[in-house]
């Protein structure tokens, strides 16, 4: 059992910079694929960005490329997200989401464990 808790969201104008974090329960943090989500009202939970147990590998949506950044701190079991140069179309609540099996990284369904939530709100 993984419980997430998110924290780090805020009101900040286009161009500015946030820097999320999700702290993770438990002593098997390592061992699970961690990954960041985003949803609008009315939509889809969209994928943002993913990353690999040990931190190696990382994976993006492409309107974040360049942009945000994903990382992990295995030790503090932490998984952060640095989004800079935001944008109005960033605005969403930011979800953290963990999973051990798989390899469908942007796939929602398939994560096991997810935090309540963070609201980001670009203003233009």
């Amino acid at each position: 059992q993984v419980q997430l808790a998110e924290s780090g969201g805020g009101l900040v104008q286009t161009g500015g910079s946030l820097r999320l974090s999700c702290a993770a329960s438990g002593r098997t943090f390592s061992s699970y694929v961690m990954a960041w989500f985003r949803q609008v009202p009315g939509k889809e939970r969209d994928f943002v960005a993913a990353i690999s147990t040990s931190g190696i590998m990382t994976s993006y949506t492409d309107s974040v490329k360049g942009r945000f950044t994903i990382s992990r701190d295995n030790a503090k079991n932490t998984v952060y997200l640095q989004m800079n140069s935001l944008k109005p179309e960033d605005t969403a609540v930011y979800y953290c989401a963990a999973r051990r099996y798989g390899s469908r990284w942007s796939v929602a369904a398939e994560y096991e464990y997810w935090g309540q939530g963070t609201q980001v709100t670009v203003s233009s």
